[in-house]
């Protein structure tokens, strides 16, 4: 199986000016966070990106991605029916090829040396089917994050295949769906944020939108009882910059992953020396 394509979600309506956003990378670079998504793909070896916007926001998208060497395709999500929906409105670029898939406000970083999307096109195309990158997760998380629940394949360390999704369980529903073996009480896995998915997923989608509105996860969960579908843990971390503290969390994780490391620790123990200094018990020391 051979992956060529990606598609990023960028349209939803409380989310659009993420992507917008500004961090610094590994190398010092100032990119957007849009541009750290794209960039990611092209590592994985992928030119051909498709990014679904609301409509009016394809010209300032494609400023900030003129110099990621990515050929960029936009579609404009014209209905605001979701994320779900969005993923569907790619469906005349994809084709009948399979892709790999991003949500536009998450950050990634690891220590892989071709980036967490690399890895994960590779081991799809080696097993010849989905694959949803997934981390484990303990469960005060789960509110946060679609989760699976399956068997681990026996030989392939870190990978699952899958029985069942859910999108943000409860505990309770994550303890009697979810619980996968050999991992601890409390602890799950959870979408790490990219997935490489099969045509299939469009037909599904296709026939539940027709119904009302409908999650990702659904969609899998059916996917999953049509075909072979696996997860597989990825071991760098993924930062949801639409969270509070979002943006700064992930600006810290790459800045202590790259080139201005030390200096970055140095800064962090200045202010917490400062602090220290200025608080009632230091000042009284």
């Amino acid at each position: 199986m051979q992956i060529r394509k990606a598609v990023i979600t960028a349209a939803g309506k409380s989310q659009r000016n993420l992507p917008l956003q500004t961090l610094f990378d590994q190398q010092g670079v100032e990119r957007s966070v849009l541009s750290l998504v794209v960039r990611e793909a092209v590592r994985a070896g992928i030119m051909d990106v498709c990014i679904v916007v609301a409509a009016g926001d394809e010209e300032p998208y494609a400023r900030l991605l003129a110099d990621d060497g990515a050929r960029l395709t936009f579609v404009p999500q014209t209905d605001a029916r979701g994320y779900a929906h969005a993923v569907f409105s790619s469906r005349k670029f994809v084709k009948d090829e399979p892709f790999l898939h991003f949500v536009g406000d998450h950050i990634y970083v690891g220590q892989e040396a071709g980036g967490s999307a690399k890895r994960l096109v590779e081991a799809a195309a080696a097993e010849g089917c989905a694959i949803s990158a997934v981390q484990v997760t303990r469960e005060s998380l789960l509110p946060f994050y679609g989760t699976v629940g399956g068997q681990p394949v026996q030989g392939k360390p870190g990978l699952y295949r899958v029985e069942t999704v859910r999108e943000k369980p409860t505990p309770t529903e994550a303890e009697q769906h979810l619980v996968v073996p050999g991992l601890r009480s409390g602890q799950y896995l959870c979408f790490y944020g990219m997935h490489v998915l099969t045509p299939a997923v469009f037909e599904i989608l296709a026939g539940m939108l027709q119904v009302g509105p409908v999650s990702l996860s659904a969609a899998l969960a059916e996917l999953a009882a049509r075909e072979q579908y696996l997860a597989m843990i990825q071991a760098g971390q993924r930062f949801d910059v639409g969270v509070k503290y979002g943006l700064f969390t992930a600006q810290l994780a790459l800045a202590l992953s790259g080139q201005d490391r030390e200096n970055v620790l140095a800064q962090l123990l200045n202010v917490m020396a400062a602090r220290e200094m200025l608080s009632p018990k230091g000042a009284g020391a």
